[in-house]
């Protein structure tokens, strides 16, 4: 079986890349639960189209997952990674962002995934991921979460 796309976003009035890194940890839960991997990882975010009077600027970039994955610290880096290509470069302007997204492609089983030379096996990050996975089942979504400089 072969899923083609995956895709969280939403307003946010908090910093840009703690709503990126709040998404990728949600998209990375959502791999698990249906064990899926993720090969690519697009990162988008814009300003307020309606308001002709500040500044406007709509940002993405997509990076490529070298190892597929669905390892929460593997999406929030490509993510960041992502977020910090498609900034605005040396306009002297601040924007007011009011969305930010991630968007996931090129998703399959964790099974069927294809292995390069250099990968290596990480049990205790699959041991992290299943017992953060645990906490958030047993307390709700949202328990715990990375801390990010916004």
């Amino acid at each position: 079986m072969f899923w083609r796309l995956s895709c969280c976003k939403g307003q946010y009035a908090r910093p840009l890349f703690q709503a990126v890194t709040a998404h990728a940890t949600r998209a990375a839960e959502k791999l698990r639960q249906h064990g899926l991997v993720a090969g690519t990882l697009t990162v988008f975010f814009h300003t307020n189209r309606h308001r002709l009077d500040r500044p406007q600027y709509s940002g993405s970039r997509s990076t490529r997952i070298t190892t597929m994955s669905s390892d929460t610290f593997d999406l929030v880096e490509a993510a960041r990674r992502g977020a910090q290509a498609a900034w605005p470069k040396g306009q002297g302007q601040t924007y007011g962002f009011t969305k930010a997204g991630i968007m996931l492609a090129d998703l399959i089983r964790f099974e069927d995934r294809p292995l390069t030379l250099f990968d290596v096996e990480k049990p205790k990050s699959a041991a992290l991921m299943s017992a953060l996975d645990r906490v958030n089942k047993r307390f709700g979504k949202k328990r715990w979460s990375l801390r990010v400089k916004g």
